[in-house]
């Protein structure tokens, strides 16, 4: 018997065991109903406790995922693997400091568990520390060389680096080791170089009824599989693969809409009327890009980071980290301290951030922090950095909500069903209206389309808005070799083209088209 498992019954114990194994494979709904008797019989004991957190962080309640945690970390300080899972939830739970913390915890006092050093590798790629993140990966796979999750991350670091070629023949050594191996496939789809023929349609298909496929292996492979399947013509297949993968991960959590839509209007509320801010120079450095998923923002992101004046930073979560930080400690949630703030606050947490992210000003003056859903943020960022300049990214809302549906995005609940991503999308549109009507000379709406109609007119207008001069780098960006971070990345690095997909679909996307009050599609309409 594990020593973890001391104290309990042996139906308990059964129960436990089949929970944890039901929660590594992604199995919520089989975890729940097996933690449900373990419970009852002993609610306390830490296994218990460290089974409970995990279901609730599936499910998507992150901050009692991460109370319930500690809760057992406080009867076992010294077990690395309680400290291990600590991480892994404080990470879900978007505290990325925290998680850091507590994964170099466990790799300290266990320093052979790969599973830890992976998990710390995930947490320094959210952060865009990607060297430390390399060297935590590499130390997982030298422990574990079948540790496949690992060498599909090291692949996608590839990948960030425009080495397709080298990351494609990663992704199949991982695939002939483990067929399932849903990240892989996930990987190769991403690429956007590689096109799937019959033969990785049918083994996708086979590596679906593997039954040691996870949860997490099926939903990536799903929408790897729609990827290929789209690839050959097979439209109406592809949609179905889609809402099948899409389906599997509602299952653990389902986004809630309105209370969203809720929250936003009070963080629109809360800055109204326009406050007192920190100091009028302050946040010069940075500018912020925003937008939606899938438009166009690493596109601006790589003009911009082309010039001679500007570092591209990425995706950085150090803007919801610094308010998440003010909310611990004021004790409430943002934004509902924003009322307490003097205009000395802002201009803490404005510094806050700049020191923060100190690390992006080294080369170049000007930094880019395109994190897409800091648009929820621009009243806090208007008050912290009023120098900073944000650029709004908008496209088709169309185009925008498919690509979000066809896109594996972790955590994205909201690209689960068409509905909910119409329902989002209307958020973000009426919340930049809100900021860029509040704001006009610092916030900035970009339309993809206008750029793909006529390039050097909009990139001028792009540098304008910054305050850079023109540079014919910019225009041809596509040439720039600097990483890139995103899902988009093998896309920026090619000229300049039209990447619509929704017309090839027709009457097979009316019920996006309905959900985001368009007319239906008709015949002739023009691709």
């Amino acid at each position: 018997m594990t020593p973890r498992l001391h104290g309990l019954s042996p139906d308990t114990r059964m129960h436990i065991m089949v929970a944890g194994e039901a929660l590594e494979a992604g199995r919520v709904d089989v975890a729940e109903s097996h933690l449900a008797s373990a419970s009852a019989s002993d609610p306390q004991h830490p296994e218990v406790l460290r089974m409970q957190a995990g279901i609730h962080s599936l499910r998507g309640r992150s901050q009692q995922a991460v109370s319930t945690m500690q809760q057992a970390l406080a009867q076992r300080p010294q077990d690395a693997l309680y400290h291990n899972t600590l991480g892994t939830l404080l990470g879900n739970a978007g505290a990325f400091d925290a998680a850091i913390a507590a994964l170099r915890r466990c790799c300290e006092l266990k320093p052979g568990l790969a599973i830890a050093w992976y998990n710390l590798g995930v947490m320094l790629t959210r952060c865009v520390r990607n060297d430390e993140a390399v060297i935590a990966l590499q130390r997982a796979v030298a422990l574990a060389p079948d540790h496949v999750d690992a060498r599909a991350l090291l692949a996608d670091m590839l990948r960030t680096r425009g080495q397709t070629v080298e990351a494609t023949m990663e992704y199949r050594k991982v695939l002939v080791e483990q067929p399932w191996a849903g990240q892989a496939w996930w990987g190769l789809a991403d690429l956007r170089t590689t096109r799937f023929n019959d033969d990785d349609i049918a083994h996708m298909q086979a590596a679906m009824q593997q039954p040691r496929a996870s949860e997490n292996d099926l939903i990536a492979m799903g929408f790897a599989l729609a990827k290929a399947l789209d690839d050959n013509g097979r439209l109406d297949e592809s949609l179905a693969a889609l809402a099948q993968a899409n389906a599997i991960a509602r299952r653990r959590q389902q986004w809630d809409a309105n209370a969203f839509s809720k929250g936003i209007s009070a963080a629109n509320q809360a800055f109204l009327p326009p406050l007192a801010a920190a100091a009028e120079a302050l946040g010069k450095e940075v500018v912020f890009i925003v937008s939606l998923p899938r438009s166009g923002s690493t596109l601006v992101e790589q003009i911009l980071a082309s010039h001679s004046s500007v570092e591209g930073a990425g995706e950085l979560p150090d803007l919801p980290q610094v308010l998440g930080e003010e909310s611990r400690r004021r004790g409430q949630p943002f934004p509902q301290w924003v009322h307490a703030m003097q205009p000395a606050d802002w201009e803490r947490l404005g510094r806050r951030y700049l020191e923060r992210t100190a690390h992006w000003r080294r080369q170049r003056p000007v930094f880019t922090d395109k994190l897409p859903n800091n648009w929820m943020y621009i009243g806090a960022i208007r008050a912290m950095l009023p120098g900073a300049r944000i650029i709004a990214c908008r496209r088709d809302p169309l185009e925008t909500c498919f690509s979000c549906y066809r896109q594996y995005l972790a955590g994205n609940e909201y690209t689960r069903t068409f509905d909910d991503l119409a329902a989002f999308w209307r958020d973000f549109d009426r919340s930049v209206c809100h900021w860029h009507t509040l704001h006009p000379s610092q916030v900035f709406e970009h339309e993809y389309e206008q750029l793909l109609a006529d390039p050097e007119v909009h990139i001028r207008r792009l540098l304008d808005f910054c305050s850079l001069p023109f540079e014919p780098a910019c225009l041809s960006f596509h040439e720039n070799q600097r990483e890139v971070r995103s899902p988009s990345a093998t896309q920026v690095r090619q000229p300049l083209h039209d990447t619509a997909r929704a017309p090839r679909y027709g009457a097979l996307l009316d019920p996006l088209r309905m959900a985001l009050g368009l007319l239906p599609w008709q015949q002739g309409d023009s691709p």
